[in-house]
């Protein structure tokens, strides 16, 4: 009888534990990852190039039992990511750089250490180019207004500290879509 009474307390003790996922409040965290971006032109044609994705993200998560989680995200990141293009006669650049994201995200435990959510929201890039022709440049820039999902695993790497891996999507307006793959170290207080 001690021994059925010991066991039914470990597994109500585990049952009731709260799983990683049910971690609520604010988060920080550093992202680091790759990032292909692909402009089409119409008329003109479309180029991919690849560059390292690099900045900081912000959260709030609010607990939805003990296994799932409603957040809200802030990022913002930069770029390395240039379309570089020379001819005969000029050069053009176009720099692929600062994107800022404000979205929300639901996450499951797949167990006390591991979770995977998906994630959805606005997104807003910064491009800059320019032409130097006949020994003239001239430059511009512009914001491009898009929408990204994602989809990501976080490890707890104990009670506050995490790890975690992501793919995104985002597509932006006038022929701009980006894919980024990351990874992100991050803290709850």
């Amino acid at each position: 009888m001690r021994k059925i009474t010991v066991l039914a307390a470990a597994v109500a003790a585990a049952v009731s534990a709260p799983a990683f996922a049910g971690v609520t409040g604010p988060r920080a965290e550093a992202v680091v990852g790759w990032d292909s971006s692909h402009i089409s032109v119409s008329g003109v044609g479309s180029l991919t190039r690849s560059g390292l994705v690099y900045g900081l993200g912000v959260g709030y998560d609010f607990g939805i039992g003990s296994r799932a989680s409603f957040g809200i995200d802030a990022e913002a990141t930069d770029a390395t990511t240039d379309v570089d293009v020379t001819d005969g006669t000029g050069r053009y650049r176009l720099a692929i750089g600062r994107d800022l994201y404000v979205g929300g995200r639901v996450t499951a435990a797949v167990s006390d250490k591991l979770n995977v959510y998906a994630k959805a929201g606005y997104t807003n890039a910064r491009v800059k180019g320019s032409i130097t022709a006949g020994g003239t440049t001239s430059s511009g820039s512009a914001n491009a207004d898009g929408i990204r999902g994602g989809l990501g695993l976080q490890y707890a790497l104990g009670s506050k500290a995490y790890l975690g891996a992501e793919y995104r999507y985002s597509n932006y307006e006038g022929g701009f879509s980006r894919n980024q793959v990351v990874g992100t170290i991050g803290f709850r207080f």
